[in-house]
Parts: structure tokens; C-alpha cells; sequence
């Protein structure tokens, strides 16, 4: 009994997560922002999920793949989001090291002049 209770509390809490991501949509598709546009249809998707979600509390074992299909699918998210931000790290830190090289350099040279 308890494993079932506390299964319904976390499809609540992530039923209300996932159902709070109507408000940034909507601000995104309100102004018109295109750069945002990947975005709004994540959050759609997230936002339509966690209403489900919220529906299927009522009855858990009778909503086992839709529980299943959150879980996994936000597991897989998350797994490209670290690579992507394990490749905006490797980026960034080349540009970094560009930086200082450059400003190195520079400095070398005020320095000798």
C-alpha cells in the first residue's frame, strides 16, 4: 500500500511540473518568439503528458504504460540533454582556450614592444 501511495504522489508532483510548462508556452507563442519555437513543442508535449498523468492517479495499475512511456521518455530526454551539454561544454572550453591564447599573445607583445 504504500509503494502504491507514494507512486501517486510522485505522478502528482510530476503531473503539476510537467502541467506548469503551459505558462512559458503560451508566453513564447504569445510573443511570437521564432527562436523559441522548439521549445513551445517540448513544452506542449510535456505539458499534455503531465495531464495524463494527473488523470492517471486515479488508477495506476491500469495506467502502467503510460507511466512506463514518462518515465523512459524523460529518462531519454535527459540523456541527450547531458550529451548536448557535455558538447556546448567541450565548445565553450575550445573558445576559452582560444581566448586566452589570443590574449596571451597579446600581451607578449605589448609587453616586448
Amino acid at each position: 500500500m504504500n509503494r502504491e501511495r507514494a507512486l501517486k504522489v510522485v505522478m502528482v508532483l510530476v503531473g503539476l511540473l510537467f502541467s506548469a510548462g503551459i505558462y512559458p508556452m503560451t508566453m513564447i507563442l504569445w510573443q511570437r518568439n521564432q527562436s523559441q519555437y522548439g521549445d513551445a513543442m517540448m513544452l506542449s508535449l510535456y505539458f499534455t503528458l503531465g495531464i495524463f498523468l494527473l488523470l492517471a492517479v486515479r488508477n495506476p495499475s491500469a495506467n502502467a504504460s503510460l507511466i512506463a512511456f514518462a518515465a523512459w521518455s524523460s529518462f531519454a530526454h535527459g540523456a541527450v540533454m547531458a550529451v548536448l551539454a557535455f558538447q556546448i561544454l567541450v565548445v565553450s572550453t575550445r573558445y576559452l582556450f582560444m581566448q586566452a591564447r589570443q590574449f596571451h599573445f597579446l600581451s607578449a607583445r605589448t609587453i616586448l614592444r
